[in-house]
């Protein structure tokens, strides 16, 4: 589904990402760790668009979409939902939901996308005319990932941090919202810190200096004495 071939990218002069190959397959669930700054977000920013690499080749479904721009990548269902949520403080949860719809194909049928949305989330729906400001941090960060499946034929959906902020019950709902996700074949792929919420993952990858340091299964890969010693605190 989502294959990155020895990537090269960053910012400027600066190389964050130092050769990283990874593949997330059709409707997996996925995991990236490692300390702050050491590249996690730079994958994600590099995969949607965001950031072209110097070298390299991303590719999704398929097809190569290396320097491809963020809102073709969308069309094409791979979805990047950025740590914080970011939504438009202002404007309403619905209007929100909306500006997710952005592509043509997209827009054509938010109706029915919205539709399917409330249907996933009814808390969403409960609160469709609350200004987005009003919302609790879970609350946002459901939106937020709400907003990502307005596009029409999500296939992956890529999420910076889901639990970034929150108290330990709001990330209990997030989670339980990208569980019901999982359960529509959509795949996920996560930056996440806490062991907790990715011990179910299909795979995870550590990344270390812009490199990934090991890559394996859930229980490989968190139950290694280096992850629990140096990343999680045991």
């Amino acid at each position: 589904m989502l294959v990155l071939e020895n990537v090269r990218s960053g910012y400027g002069q600066v190389e964050v990402l130092k050769g990283v190959s990874l593949e997330i397959k059709k409707g997996e669930y996925a995991a990236i760790i490692g300390a702050n700054g050491h590249g996690k977000t730079t994958i994600l920013r590099t995969a949607s668009g965001l950031l072209r690499p110097s070298s390299g080749r991303v590719k999704f479904d398929g097809e190569d979409i290396t320097g491809m721009p963020p809102y073709k990548v969308a069309e094409k269902g791979l979805i990047h939902i950025p740590e914080g949520a970011r939504l438009f403080p202002q404007m309403t949860v619905q209007e929100n939901l909306v500006a997710g719809a952005f592509a043509k194909s997209s827009w054509r049928n938010k109706a029915k996308n919205l539709a399917r949305v409330y249907q996933l989330f009814p808390n969403i729906a409960e609160r469709k005319n609350q200004l987005a400001l009003t919302l609790s941090g879970g609350e946002r960060q459901t939106v937020a990932i709400a907003r990502g499946l307005m596009a029409e034929n999500v296939k992956l959906l890529m999420i910076d941090e889901p639990s970034a902020g929150l108290a330990p019950i709001l990330i209990d709902e997030v989670y339980e919202k990208i569980g019901e996700i999982r359960k529509t074949g959509v795949g996920v792929l996560v930056v996440e810190q806490s062991p907790k919420r990715i011990a179910d993952c299909d795979c995870i990858y550590l990344i270390e200096n812009g490199e990934v340091r090991m890559q394996g299964s859930a229980k490989e890969v968190l139950e290694s004495k280096e992850v629990m010693q140096a990343y999680l605190g045991s």
